[in-house]
């Protein structure tokens, strides 16, 4: 796994982090535990430390494995870091006395917990964050729902979900059935005060007079998230500690329905107690975008409408609604995909250096950016739906096929467009976004084209396709995760023929240990406190004014998809609309596996 985490108080014997932006800053007195960002832990932070991993995060290694910032003796042995020796100073002393810690305690309250996002993603996320001892010591698992059922059978039911994927250590087993023990169950109306005064009492019975932490995760249907968090906030929030509530997407259809439900949670909750979460900015490849840009000096010049011809975000999956048509017919491609997931990667992409790592530093980046793009037209867009096909033997249904779809259904189920950003930066470079189901391959990435070489001397050998010529910088989110730069180069031999090759770091071969899921950071994100990988509400906002007139647009318009077989590289008119900002698509080829 990813990390070694644990909780402590500050009077544990573990070091305690200092920030780096305090290196050159006088060191505070030992009993002050420094936070840095003022907006977290309002209540938390004198009772839980950062975690371990941290600081061994932040030792750099270089290829011979000692960290970059380590003294070497004269016999040529590795010699004590730097930051050993600060670790070293802060273990000197205790900051507080075991009489003044304070006991908390953490509780998790899963709401929909009989549903299948439940089932296969938040629990088992919860379970690999306790399994590596990134959840502080004394925490409990809530889940509430609709549906009549024991504690026991919902442990059971989460016990087909949990696996010892992590690693293969002995004791798996043992801390799965430890992690159940904390699991209970309350079944209750969503929007029943009552039960909600009752899911305290137990909450209280469990939490057993210590300074609570609430945690409400909503696994449930839109249309019922204010009636949630009423009853919660009136009923069910922390008297002692923090309340933070994580909410799900969709966050609305459009402008209006977005500002409506913004406006409704905030009557029961501040900006601060809201973390919506998008799941794709949990992924690592996302997560490594801002770390690529800004820590290497040979990406970060090149990041600009001089060098960079088109950006292309992709997202295509190999299947289609299976049976979730009912949903996903309510809100098509654009808003299931493009809207968030896509258009925040772009986000980060595009956005200009912040301040610092503080959350709020980079989300008013990503504002920034997005207040900058264009509104869309519909003319730099293209809508498509899967129809029926057969291939090999076997027969795939159309989108309308699907039961929980009506039969005259348009929405789309794939769509690209070509985004403009209208500053000093990227003025005039297309950003083109395409995303669709039921198409040739599964697959999330980035692909950054740049310009071609002027007066390129070895034009002649490349004949007339310059594209061929063409770095590439490729970031596969999804599936097999890999940083890739397509360089031009020699063939070996003694004649004078020039190759395509891969520059590669294919994770899988370079970091043996398994890539953590996207929610397991983003929970952990969301407990300590940490909203970089959440969405503000002005962010939304921005979000929705780039796509809500397009969204109109088509509906008003009654705009017909153009079809494409099921299992196909999507409509033909996507090519039209990259041939029209002399682009190509750049997942045509078929890439060798780097």
């Amino acid at each position: 796994m990813f990390m070694d985490c644990h909780f402590m108080t500050p009077s544990s014997s573990s070091p305690t982090f200092v920030p780096s932006s305090l290196k050159n800053e006088a060191i505070l007195p030992r009993n002050f535990v420094y936070s840095p960002r003022k907006t977290h832990f309002p209540s938390w932070v004198s009772q839980i430390s950062v975690r371990n991993c941290v600081t061994s995060h932040l030792q750099l290694k270089s290829s011979n494995g000692h960290p970059l910032n380590a003294v070497f003796l004269p016999d040529g042995s590795p010699g004590s870091s730097l930051l050993n020796e600060q670790i070293a100073l802060q273990e000197e002393d205790k900051s507080v006395s075991d009489s003044d810690k304070v006991q908390s305690t953490l509780s998790i309250t899963v709401v929909g917990a009989s549903g299948d996002l439940a089932k296969k993603k938040i629990f088992p996320a919860l379970f690999a964050l306790y399994y590596e001892d990134c959840l502080p010591e004394d925490f409990i698992v809530f889940g509430y729902a609709r549906t009549s059922m024991t504690d026991e059978q919902l442990r059971n039911m989460i016990s087909k979900t949990l696996t010892c994927r992590i690693d293969k250590r002995a004791n798996c087993e043992d801390k799965m059935d430890e992690f159940l023990k904390r699991c209970f169950y309350h079944s209750g109306q969503y929007s029943s005060e009552e039960d909600f005064s009752e899911l305290d009492r137990k909450l209280k019975e469990k939490e057993d007079g210590k300074v609570s932490n609430r945690l409400f995760y909503l696994s449930i249907p839109p249309n019922i998230f204010v009636d949630v968090v009423k009853c919660a906030s009136q009923r069910a929030s922390s008297g002692s500690g923090w309340t933070r509530v994580i909410v799900e997407k969709p966050f609305g259809r459009d402008s209006d329905s977005s500002g409506e439900l913004t406006r409704s949670l905030k009557q029961y909750l501040t900006e601060d107690q809201i973390f919506r979460i998008d799941h794709y900015l949990g992924k690592e490849l996302v997560e490594n975008l801002s770390v690529l840009r800004f820590s290497n000096l040979v990406f970060e010049p090149l990041w600009s409408r001089s060098y960079i011809r088109n950006v292309q975000l992709i997202f295509s999956e190999d299947f289609g609604t299976e049976g979730r048509g009912g949903y996903f017919d309510n809100y098509g491609i654009i808003r299931d995909i493009m809207q968030n997931h896509l258009l925040q990667i772009l986000a980060l992409f595009a956005m200009e250096t912040p301040v610092s790592l503080d959350a709020e530093d980079i989300r008013n980046e990503k504002v920034k950016v997005l207040k900058s793009m264009r509104t869309l037209q519909l003319e730099d867009v293209v809508v498509g739906q899967y129809k029926g096909h057969n291939k090999g033997g076997k027969s795939y249904p159309a989108y309308v096929d699907d039961p929980t779809v009506p039969n005259d259904s348009i929405t789309p189920t794939f769509a690209a467009a070509a985004i403009f950003i209208d500053n000093a930066r990227w003025d005039g470079v297309p950003f083109l976004m395409k995303a669709g189901k039921a198409l040739h391959t599964r697959r999330a990435e980035i692909r950054v084209q740049f310009r071609h070489v002027p007066g390129n001397l070895y034009k002649r050998n490349f004949g007339t396709d310059l594209d061929k010529a063409t770095n590439e910088l490729v970031l596969r989110v999804q599936p097999n995760e890999a940083i890739y730069l397509k360089i031009n180069n020699k063939v070996p031999g003694l004649g004078m023929r020039l190759d395509r090759s891969d520059l590669n770091l294919l994770y899988r071969s370079r970091y043996p240990s398994e890539i953590p899921d996207a929610y397991e950071r983003l929970l952990l994100d969301a407990v300590e406190g940490e909203r970089r990988l959440f969405i503000r509400s002005d962010e939304l906002d921005a979000a929705w004014s780039l796509f809500t007139p397009l969204l109109n647009e088509l509906e008003e318009k009654k705009i017909a998809p153009e079809l494409y077989p099921y299992g196909s590289r999507g409509p033909v008119g996507a090519h039209y609309l990259a041939a029209k900002y002399n682009v190509r698509w750049g997942d045509l080829g078929e890439d060798r596996d780097p």
